[in-house]
């Protein structure tokens, strides 16, 4: 089994069996831009963390990827987990890299720890090539529990709008949300999110702990965005 990094509440990682909602959720976004990796391109992860995002851009078809984020020990971490991936340390909002360098740049879960968003987005605008694509995923605002202290800025999806067109063209905006299974569970129990928050893993009912070890990114759907758990973004740089 591989490693693991210890919980902060700042990343999520593979591996932890009351952490595996929360994995399974951020996963189905790195699948769900799966088609938008260009066979033959460059890919950098921004904020990559545990780095098995990057790790899933890799096996599916991209040519290399660069796996970006400040913390030391999460960059060590993917050199013993995922040797095969590139990564640098550097500060997301002065990333140091050389213009026009990625045909793509994806960042998931990021830009809500960021301080200076806009300077963020346009970062990521210029590293990204000329007719190259920029995807962002953030939690929603309207639906995400208040009070993680490791956010400084959650987003409803027009304020994510607002900071992208700042820089780029965005082409989609889309919402993640639970799918049938997941739905049909809350149906019977409540809000999944509000009933892992309100106690430790060690008091979860067994129809919890149940549901939580079984989920799989394929039980989370891309669709409408009011209400929606995360944003995502597709934007283009202009040729």
């Amino acid at each position: 089994m591989a490693e693991t990094l210890p919980l902060t509440g700042e990343r999520t990682a593979p591996g932890i069996w009351h952490e595996n909602y929360w994995y399974a959720r951020h996963l189905a976004a790195y699948q769900w831009l799966t088609a938008l990796i260009p066979p033959t391109g460059r890919v950098l992860d921004a904020g990559c963390g545990e780095g098995y995002g990057a790790e899933h851009l890799r096996t599916t078809g991209a040519r290399s990827v660069v796996g970006l984020d400040y913390d030391g020990t999460a960059l060590r971490h993917i050199t013993k987990v995922y040797p095969e991936l590139k990564v640098l340390q550097g500060n997301l909002v002065q990333q140091g890299l050389a213009d026009d360098a990625f045909d793509l740049v994806v960042s998931m879960q990021t830009i809500e720890h960021l301080w200076d968003q806009p300077a963020f987005v346009a970062e990521c605008a210029r590293v990204v090539r000329p007719g190259g694509t920029v995807v962002l995923t953030t939690p929603n605002r309207l639906t995400f529990p208040p009070g993680n202290w490791y956010h400084t800025r959650e987003l409803t999806g027009p304020e994510l709008v607002e900071l992208v067109t700042a820089e780029l063209e965005v082409t989609t905006v889309a919402g993640l949300r639970h799918g049938p299974r997941l739905a049909a569970w809350e149906a019977q129990y409540g809000n999944l999110v509000d009933a892992q928050l309100a106690d430790g893993h060690q008091e979860w009912a067994e129809s919890l702990i149940n549901l939580v070890q079984s989920v799989r990114a394929t039980d989370f759907v891309v669709e409408e965005v009011e209400d929606s758990l995360d944003l995502l973004v597709v934007a283009r740089k202009a040729p």
